[in-house]
């Protein structure tokens, strides 16, 4: 049987979408044709009452990160607020997580995996 064998895009409207791509490459080091590392991809449908990221999205991506100390620290010292629940959003199974919102209000999740920790 056939089968996905992983993401092969995400498309999302923008507002100023070259802005908008320009931000992505310059704070997360991705471009339109990003070469992403193998590892675990979460697929999961949350319940529609949810708080797990905001009401008035349908979505929020999640990035995976190799060093997510790092990946913080950059993106502070550009000014991006970055948010962090070290007891609360962290755990041994599953890893580091830290949040930030791109310039058009996107929730954008960083994910440091267990493994990697």
């Amino acid at each position: 049987m056939a089968r996905v064998t992983g993401i092969g895009g995400i498309f999302f409207r923008a507002g100023d979408k070259t802005a908008l791509a320009n931000w992505y490459e310059t704070h997360l080091g991705i471009s339109e044709m990003w070469q992403q590392d193998a590892g675990m991809t979460v697929f999961a449908p949350f319940r529609q009452e949810s708080d797990y990221f905001p009401a008035d999205k349908q979505w929020m991506i999640n990035f995976r990160v190799d060093d997510l100390d790092a990946m913080i620290a950059s993106l502070r010292e550009a000014g991006i607020a970055v948010e962090t629940r070290p007891g609360e959003w962290d755990t041994p199974e599953t890893g580091r997580f830290a949040r930030i919102h791109d310039p058009e209000g996107n929730q954008i999740e960083l994910w440091e995996p267990a493994a990697a920790v």
